[in-house]
């Protein structure tokens, strides 16, 4: 008789796409486990969002200890902890030390942990996207004989429990009729300006669907404000929401948005996650067929970005989503 599996720990540390895509697969862990405790090893930047998930019963954000001292204690606490079953589902030379830090005695593993009890030994697994590479591991752990592994074959992640917990809202002021909006995140992380699409294209392009009958709401943190300004030149009445949105509000202004248009960033994968028509630019700085979101989803891709003109993007908005009044721009 296989022995019954009441404490489960999953790990997932970063980066933020990656994040939102592990709910996939943190979804199939709950299934194959209903009754365990399932507590998530992550960082600060997704602690509000992982406690509100049904998946995991407890949050812990010190997966990234800074030192010796924080290193051993998180490894003496996991172990103290003793879970029945780790999925890694970060496999990083990071996350696999953690499980060397637990032996003799660690739990069974599943991930790329060199002698782990569950190994995802797939040659192909870096040439795989993110959902499919999650889901053959969790194949190869026993819990999803019939994962979907064939490239774009898996589902992307379930998000509906943010837009149950979550209050209704509408990011721009309307009347009896108000005009459907679109939401731009136009940033990035700042290390990596390659993977942005110039914001005076943004501009440009905010102007055309405003002009069709859109509203415009731009996302990004506080330090991208000063985009929002540069678009807000061309369209006056466009709303900046950057620095005032957390993750959950996020995607619940994704799903009531005519139309998502961002960069290949966190805030677009979450937006995308809530079901609405959604661009994604990406540049060669990344591989959308490894880490593109999943949905309703188009994605256009330019070596430079700065070469991708805004009538391409128009064209993609145009065959997505239906333009106010049948108009065109």
């Amino acid at each position: 008789m296989a022995r019954e599996i009441k404490k489960v720990l999953v790990i997932k540390l970063s980066a933020m796409g990656d994040f939102i895509l592990a709910f996939a697969a943190a979804k199939k862990i709950r299934e194959a486990h209903p009754r365990a405790r399932i507590t998530l090893l992550t960082t600060p930047p997704f602690e509000a969002l992982a406690k509100l998930c049904p998946y995991f019963n407890e949050v812990e954000t010190d997966g990234r200890p800074e030192g010796l001292t924080q290193w051993l204690t998180l490894v003496g606490r996991l172990r103290q902890a003793r879970y029945d079953r780790v999925y890694d589902l970060q496999t990083s030379s990071r996350s696999s030390m953690i499980f060397h830090g637990l032996q003799p005695f660690a739990p069974e593993w599943s991930g790329v942990a060199l002698g782990c009890a569950l190994p995802h030994r797939n040659s192909r697994r870096d040439r795989m996207h993110t959902l499919e590479r999650h889901a053959d591991q969790l194949k190869a752990a026993g819990i999803w004989p019939d994962a979907p592994t064939e490239p774009g074959s898996a589902p992307g992640p379930d998000v509906s429990w943010i837009l149950r917990k979550m209050p209704a809202e509408r990011p721009v002021a309307g009347g009896i009729q108000p005009r459907p909006y679109v939401l731009m995140a136009p940033g990035g992380s700042a290390h990596r300006p390659e993977k942005r699409w110039p914001v005076e294209a943004y501009g440009q392009l905010a102007r055309n669907l405003y002009d069709a009958g859109f509203d415009i709401v731009i996302i990004g943190g506080p330090q991208e404000s000063a985009l929002a300004r540069a678009i807000q030149k061309d369209v006056g009445k466009a709303r900046d929401l950057t620095g005032r949105t957390d993750l959950a509000r996020i995607a619940m202004l994704g799903a009531k948005a005519a139309l998502v248009v961002g960069n290949d960033t966190g805030p677009v994968h979450l937006a995308a996650a809530a079901g609405p028509p959604t661009i994604v630019l990406f540049s060669k700085a990344s591989d959308p067929i490894l880490s593109a979101p999943r949905g309703h989803v188009a994605v256009l891709q330019a070596d430079d970005l700065a070469e991708m003109p805004v009538a391409q993007v128009m064209q993609a908005a145009r065959a997505l989503t239906p333009f106010p009044g049948g108009r065109d721009a």
